[in-house]
């Protein structure tokens, strides 16, 4: 008898789970798919921090955690955290050796040897091989400080946020790192700089946290450079893999880099089909100057790199939409900075006595 009363209950219950197990599938058929946002791989990592800051609070809210940061300024664009999770199902493809770089062929369709955008890149690569080497040790920090700016898309429509200074103090050991320095914001209380998501070991010297020794290790030959930022650029589903490398490249070049990298940075990006130079453009605070340019045709964006008109030094970098979306009107601005200044420091927070200044 209670084997009997055991079998009617297991079997009810199989039955209440397969009536809720339908009703959450007829639930899902009904709901709208999860938006896609158009978004460059800087602005996907901003949305990951967000994400993680929420969660971290949510989790935590009685014992406050520093939130995380990335090294280089992103568009702050708000979203749910419904948003977020369409988003982050996404992922982040990894090219595999069927995503090489263009062949000789291929890239006589972009930018030839004798285009405007080749010649100027040649000259920027020239003036960046003159710059001055540095030893940086393992236990130092490099120090940045940068002004910049984003569009808030929370409302549906791009809208610029205020300009914004920060300092960064950028650990140089090899690592891997659970903390890899720290940043301060507008003069306020500075934070950590926390390894990337996923990281659960520290993040280690790479893409994803380019040190000046790790900056220095990579081949100063611009074809060898170029497949391996083809073979190691991260990319999102529906981008182009030139337009990632040529952002991966422009993530870089701002940074206090070795003269060989930078000069093989430029030649390589020099070989990236699409790349043409932007003779008006001009950085977060006004400074003018020649640019480098390509256009991201999925998403209608245009990616400016700005260099100083008399030494070609980088000043900064903007983009900017090139069509109507549903952000906003051709020429709306998305995103825009100024590199101020550069230094070597022994101590995360310490200001440095001299810096290279842009």
């Amino acid at each position: 008898m209670n084997e009997q009363h055991d079998n009617k209950a297991a079997g009810a219950m199989d039955a209440e789970a397969a009536n809720r197990d339908t009703d959450i599938a007829e639930i899902a058929r009904l709901l709208p798919a999860p938006a896609r946002w158009d978004l460059s791989r800087e602005q996907h990592l901003q949305h990951k921090e967000q994400l993680m800051q929420r969660i971290d609070h949510d989790q935590v809210a009685s014992r406050p955690r520093p939130a995380r940061r990335l090294l280089r300024p992103a568009l702050l664009v708000p979203v749910t955290a419904l948003a977020l999770g369409g988003i982050l199902t996404a992922g982040i493809v990894v090219a595999t050796g069927d995503d090489a770089p263009a062949t000789t062929a291929t890239r006589q369709h972009g930018t030839s040897g004798t285009s405007s955008a080749a010649v100027l890149l040649d000259q920027i690569s020239l003036a960046a091989s003159k710059g001055d080497e540095l030893t940086v040790r393992g236990d130092q920090f490099v120090y940045s400080r940068d002004k910049s700016m984003g569009a808030d898309l929370s409302s549906g429509k791009a809208v610029a946020e205020p300009l914004r200074e920060t300092e960064s103090w950028v650990a140089q050991e090899p690592g891997p790192l659970l903390k890899m320095g720290v940043t301060k914001t507008d003069g306020e209380k500075a934070e950590n700089i926390n390894a990337q998501l996923g990281d659960t070991e520290g993040t280690p010297a790479g893409l994803s946290r380019p040190t000046y020794n790790w900056l220095a290790s990579l081949p100063t030959d611009p074809d060898k450079l170029l497949t391996y930022l083809y073979a190691k650029t991260p990319k999102f589903e529906g981008e182009e893999r030139d337009q990632a490398v040529f952002e991966q490249i422009g993530s870089l070049v701002g940074a206090l880099m070795p003269p060989k990298t930078a000069a093989a940075l430029y030649q390589a990006a020099a070989k990236i089909p699409g790349v043409s130079e932007a003779p008006d453009a001009h950085d977060a605070i006004g400074r003018k100057g020649v640019g480098i340019s390509r256009d991201d045709k999925t998403f209608g964006t245009r990616t400016e790199w700005v260099f100083d008109k008399k030494d070609l030094n980088f000043l900064g970098s903007r983009s900017y939409l090139v069509r109507d979306t549903r952000y906003g009107k051709a020429g709306t601005l998305m995103s825009s900075s100024a590199e101020i200044a550069h230094a070597v420091v022994d101590k995360a927070g310490q200001a440095p006595a001299t810096s290279q200044q842009s």
